[in-house]
């Protein structure tokens, strides 16, 4: 990582998602929490739904192998490889989610930890699998046309620039840095948390009645 993440920047970012990190920390001192996963040596992240990855100290290399879920909304890592985003923190813990929206999460509910790197994929490549980049390499495109991934404006991160400008004149769009992608995010985030919600109950009565 050639230019480490400002925590002063990124608290700052993250600033804009208190209403949400309130609601976390008071789901998470209820009666009804599952305080004892935070407990569990083997866990990612203290509020991850499937707290199953230890320390790694190079996750982002063979990262869907190993990391085939994201833990906060179980999406398939390789059919969304296109958007996905991994949050390697200081004490080599991981989350590795589907998209901008679940790292938001992760790094509200872990305020109190320093990100060593993050990465991103980058949609501009040719590869089968989208290839990883350090955020701080990376130029996003928000608000195109392209399909967003757990949120309705799509935010998509290209390591040439270059080419993100070219998509945007017939896509539309803004370019933006990282911490911009993610501050959009955050104010996103409501909005796009109640239509993930009424999408997975209308999933649910769908299968309920055949």
């Amino acid at each position: 990582m050639k230019q480490k993440i400002s925590r002063r920047k990124m608290l700052g970012a993250l600033a804009v998602s208190g209403g949400m990190i309130g609601l976390s920390v008071s789901c998470s001192t209820s009666e009804h929490a599952p305080t004892k996963l935070a407990a569990k040596k083997t866990d990612g992240t203290p509020m991850q739904f499937f707290p199953k990855n230890g320390p790694d100290a190079n996750p982002q290399l063979n990262d869907i192998e190993k990391y085939p879920k994201c833990p906060y909304c179980g999406m398939n890592r390789k059919q969304w490889h296109h958007s996905r985003h991994l949050v390697h923190y200081s004490d080599n813990k991981v989350d590795p989610t589907c998209s901008l929206h679940c790292a938001a999460i992760s790094l509200s509910l872990n305020i109190d930890r320093q990100p060593k790197a993050i990465y991103a994929a980058d949609y501009g490549s040719n590869e089968k699998i989208k290839p990883l980049i350090n955020v701080d390499e990376a130029a996003y495109l928000v608000g195109s046309k392209l399909p967003g991934t757990m949120t309705a404006q799509s935010k998509m991160a290209f390591a040439d620039r270059a080419m993100a400008e070219t998509l945007q004149g017939d896509k539309g769009g803004e370019m933006a840095d990282f911490e911009k992608a993610l501050t959009q995010s955050y104010l996103s985030m409501a909005r796009d948390t109640n239509m993930i919600r009424k999408r997975r109950a209308a999933k649910r009565k769908k299968m309920q009645h055949g």
